[in-house]
């Protein structure tokens, strides 16, 4: 019996599908969901997700949020998520020189700001590390 998935963010839903199994980055630690799991819900934290599917697995970033495993339904409801292959890894380089530029600018930040430049700089971090796994 398939597991389905389903990834959506605020702006967008980004995968959906009937897998295997998935691997989902959290506070805790890397959970492995399998058809059959035991009801869940979890928080995630930044890091890569594998979607396993027959002999395909795919990788995703993800930053934030929250996933719910209730049968053989899996929710990921992320503040941010992105697909390997629509990763830009030159935008994701330039993104992460500016948001350390102003990083390091940052004398009277507002605190919130601060917050979201070191969000940023990691979740652009783990999208690095997922396009750049097969090298």
């Amino acid at each position: 019996m398939p597991l389905t998935l389903e990834i959506v963010t605020p702006e967008a839903s980004v995968y959906s599908d009937t897998i295997d199994s998935v691997v989902i980055p959290t506070v805790e630690g890397e959970v492995g969901i399998l058809p059959g799991h035991i009801a869940l819900l979890t928080q995630i934290a930044d890091g890569e997700l594998r979607v396993t599917k027959g002999n395909e697995t795919t990788f995703l970033a993800v930053a934030g949020g929250f996933a719910q495993v209730g049968g053989d339904i899996v929710r990921v409801l992320a503040e941010r998520a992105i697909t390997e292959d629509k990763i830009d890894e030159h935008a994701v380089e330039e993104a992460i020189k500016r948001a350390e530029q102003q990083l390091q600018d940052a004398k009277n930040i507002d605190p919130q700001q601060y917050e979201h430049l070191q969000e940023l700089v990691r979740y652009s971090g783990v999208q690095l590390a997922v396009k750049r796994r097969r090298r």
